[in-house]
This record gives C-alpha cells, structure tokens and sequence, in this order.
C-alpha cells in the first residue's frame, strides 16, 4: 500500500513536471539564453520560488477542500470556475497543438518521417494510454519514465557543451539584466494555465486528499518543480556551453541546434528523443487536465471523460495537419498563461479562507503570504508584458 501511494505521489509529482517541459519549454529555455547568457540563471531562479509558492498554496487547498479548481472558484464567486475551465481549456489547446506539433518534430528528427505523420503517429500513442483499463497508472509510469530519460540525456548534452558554470552561478545571483518578459514567460510554462492543478487533479482522482495528506501533497508540488527545474538548469547549461563559444543558433528551431552544435549528430539524434518525450507527455498531461476542468459540470461529462480526453488530443492534432503551428505559438502561449495564474492562484487563495470550502482547516500566514507575492508579481508583470511585450511577439 505504501508503495503504490508512494509511486501516486510520484507519478502527480512528474505529471506536473513532464506537462511542463514541453516543445514550449525547451523553446523558450533555448531563445532566452542565447539572449540573456549566463543572466538567464537568475530568470530561472526567480521562476522556481515564483512556481513554488503558486504550486503549493493550489495543490494543497485542492486536498483540504477535495474539489477541483473549477467547483472551488464557483464556490468562490458563482460563474468564476467557468470563467476559469474556458481560460484553461482554452490555453490547453493551444499548448496542446504546439505540443502534438513537438512529437512530431521528435519523430522527424528520430526516423527521418514527416514531422505530420510523427505527429499523428505520437497522438495514437498518446490515445492508447486512456483506452488501458488502468489509465492512471499508466500515465504515471510513462510521465515518470520520459521525466527520467529527459533529464540524463540532456544532462549529457549539457556537460558536452563545457558551459562557463562559474560564471552561471555568479549571474544567477548578480545579473547583467532582467527581463520580466522571460520571467513571465518561465512561469507561465511551468506553472500557468492548466499546469498549476496537473498534479493536484490527479491527487484527487487517486484518492489523495483531506488534511492528513498535507505532508505528502506538499512533498509531491515541491517534487514536480525540483523535477521541472532540473531539467530547465540542464538545458541552460547545455545553451550556454554553446552560446558561450559564439556558435549562433538556427532560428528556425534552437534547440536541436544546441543538442547537434554540442555533440554533432549523436547529439541531433538525442534532440529528437527528449524533443519526442517532452512533447508526447505534454500532450497527455494537457489533454487529461484540460478535460478534468469540465468534468464536474455535468454527469454526462463526467461519464465520458475519457472519450473527451481523446477528442480533445484529436482536435489538437486535426488542427496542426490543417493549419500547422508558428514557431513564435510556443514563447507566445507560455506568456499568455502566466497572465492566467495570477487569476487562477488569486481564486485558490480566498477560498482557502472560506470555511463552507475548507471546513476548519487553517491555511498557513507565511504560504498565503507566499502565494499572495506571487499573484501580485505576476499580476504586474503579466500587464507589463501584454503592453509591452506581447505586441511585438505578434508581428
């Protein structure tokens, strides 16, 4: 019993995680260090105590309250989960068809195919996940092994390259610059839009709730961004070994450039494996919580949650071989979902105060207070960006 909770929290954890590190998330990783060099470190520093306190504070009133986000925000102002599941579903498509695009990048890269046929052929995998009896399970296997197989390969890449670590490490504290584009941007695609309740819905579908479970929820939302984080540190590093030497980056796609400049076709070749699994987990993780925002809206929903699962990574796939996908959708859609989060996180925080949705339990001062930092930094920073930032990125 032990074991099988054990491998719950884990799988949560890493379905946050691989939900995450996506095409979007390897994309954006590689553009913003090749802009900001080894100053990229303190973004992703910023980023992950950004991520943690919004990741915390919503899983654990996910637990307390044993309700999905959506039931919890209705609660909270009448409308508002609806409000909530259209931002979230939304933004969960868009993601979705740059992620169904990823997979079939991956395949191209791996076998020579059409990046089309890659990406039809990586959504029948992802389908068959949710037509096994045990789909939960499975999915969490899967998540945790590509989470694993992500980070070595590009472990490897990153060590290859020979990055400045020193320098890193000085910049991650002391940068040349800050760009609140790219903090919002990290954010967003770590912890925005449908990202934030991955883990937390999957808690409460395996049965992981109430106020006795607050250890291990905490333990699992701290899990999947150490997970995530991890990953995002190793691909710096990878970028910035090669940055660092003036090789200048394809454009057109930077970071298969990163992995084929480090360590030549082999490392084109690895490209295409990490490129594949980001994609192919991102595709799973954003269609089974995209769906699970509607679910309690209706029985008839809830009965057919996972044929809904499947339209929805069917749609996503019929809309890139109709329209394809820009390159600039995935630094774009990362943006807009950290303009989400300070909504979503906002909802989360005042229902953690309100005893007809959490009982008796009492929410930590210093988490609230975490959270609520985090909500009005994003708050500003996301304005910031859609003045500023966001016009240009659409031209």
């Amino acid at each position: 019993m032990k074991q099988s909770r054990w491998s719950i929290l884990l799988g949560a954890a890493f379905l946050m995680a691989t939900s995450a590190i996506g095409p979007g998330f390897l994309t954006q990783t590689t553009v913003f260090t090749e802009k900001l060099a080894a100053s990229f470190g303190f973004v992703i520093l910023m980023s992950i105590l950004l991520d943690i306190g919004a990741q915390m504070n919503v899983w654990r009133i996910i637990a307390v309250s044993e309700k999905r986000a959506q039931d919890i925000a209705n609660m909270v102002l009448p409308g508002m989960g609806y409000l909530v599941a259209l931002l979230v579903v939304m933004g969960g498509l868009a993601f979705n068809i740059g992620n169904v695009a990823g997979a079939g990048l991956g395949l191209n890269v791996l076998f020579g195919i059409s990046a089309e046929t890659g990406a039809l052929a990586s959504a029948i995998i992802a389908i068959c996940i949710f037509l096994v009896r045990e789909a939960g399970k499975l999915m969490d296997r899967f998540a945790q092994i590509m989470g694993f197989v992500m980070i070595l390969l590009t472990l490897y890449v990153a060590v290859t390259s020979g990055p400045p670590v020193g320098e890193a490490v000085i910049k991650t504290f002391v940068p040349d610059s800050i760009d609140i584009l790219a903090i919002v941007t990290l954010v967003g695609g770590t912890v925005g839009g449908y990202i934030t309740f991955a883990g937390g819905h999957r808690l409460l579908d395996a049965g992981v709730k109430g106020v006795a479970s607050l250890p291990e929820v905490t333990k699992s939302s701290v899990s999947g961004i150490a997970v995530a984080s991890i990953m995002r540190i190793f691909l710096f590093l990878a970028a910035l070994g090669i940055v660092a030497q003036g090789l200048v980056l394809d454009p057109a796609n930077p970071p298969a450039s990163v992995f084929q400049l480090a360590a030549g076709n082999i490392g084109y070749k690895i490209f295409g494996i990490v490129m594949w699994a980001a994609a192919v987990t991102s595709v799973v993780g954003c269609a089974y919580t995209s769906v699970s925002f509607i679910r309690t809206f209706h029985p008839k929903i809830d009965q057919a949650n996972k044929w809904l699962i499947i339209a929805f990574i069917a749609i996503s796939t019929l809309v890139f071989l109709i329209v394809g996908r820009p390159v600039k959708i995935l630094v774009l859609v990362g943006a807009l979902n950290g303009l989400i989060l300070p909504i979503t996180l906002g909802v989360m925080l005042i229902a953690a105060y309100r005893k007809k949705i959490v009982g008796d339990y009492r929410h930590p001062l210093w988490m609230a207070v975490f959270g609520g930092i985090v909500v009005v930094a994003m708050a500003i920073m996301s304005v910031y960006t859609l003045i500023n930032e966001l016009p240009k990125l659409m031209l």
